[in-house]
């Protein structure tokens, strides 16, 4: 739910703008930003984001069911350090994201970038440990582990501006969208092994 809101969301509140938002060219945050203004870095670019509230909504809406989720999963994971260890890093995550709604990115940079940071670092690194911390059949458990050291790659191109021909906010994606696409994996297997029994 709060994975699938996120995704819908940026593409209404992208399709607002006056000026066509890019997936490519534009950041994530770029959605959430109060002011029309131009921004010269990391990329230049003009931002304008008329349903900007919408999007920060989103963002604390994704954070608080991101982190209620990892909590809850207890039965999904082994017992350890590797367990313990990627949770905290996913419920920071969890963390970040509700921060990056909290503090624009053109309001509050510093805190924003704290956000964005424990979503593509801490976020990824606890998605990367999951693959040896998951009480799950191995694909999966390996298919974590692979989309944490895809994740942590594309962090690493992202804050090095080599965007691989993905433009700055394709990169971006790459870095931020693997943890949701696992974490919404995660619930949907959830669901068909409940509805199972």
């Amino acid at each position: 739910m709060g994975v699938a809101q996120f995704f819908v969301l940026q593409v209404v509140v992208g399709s607002a703008w006056a000026r066509p938002y890019s997936w490519a060219r534009n950041n994530i945050s770029d959605l959430g930003n109060a002011h029309c203004a131009w921004q010269p870095d990391p990329e230049p670019r003009y931002v304008c984001s008329p349903e900007h509230a919408l999007m920060n909504v989103s963002f604390v809406t994704l954070g608080v069911l991101f982190a209620a989720g990892v909590l809850l999963t207890g039965a999904l994971w082994r017992r350890g350090a590797a367990a313990t260890a990627s949770r905290l890093l996913l419920a920071g995550a969890g963390a970040g994201f509700v921060l990056a709604g909290l503090a624009p990115a053109d309001m509050h940079e510093n805190q924003h970038v704290l956000g964005a940071l424990l979503i593509m670092a801490t976020g990824n690194l606890g998605l990367l440990l999951s693959g040896a911390a998951l009480d799950l059949p191995r694909p999966l458990r390996w298919g974590s582990g692979l989309l944490g050291a895809v994740a942590l790659a594309a962090f690493v191109l992202f804050l090095s501006h080599h965007y691989l021909g993905l433009g700055m906010g394709g990169m971006e994606r790459v870095a931020a969208f693997p943890l949701l696409v696992w974490a919404a994996a995660l619930g949907a297997r959830g669901l068909v092994v409940r509805g199972a029994r």
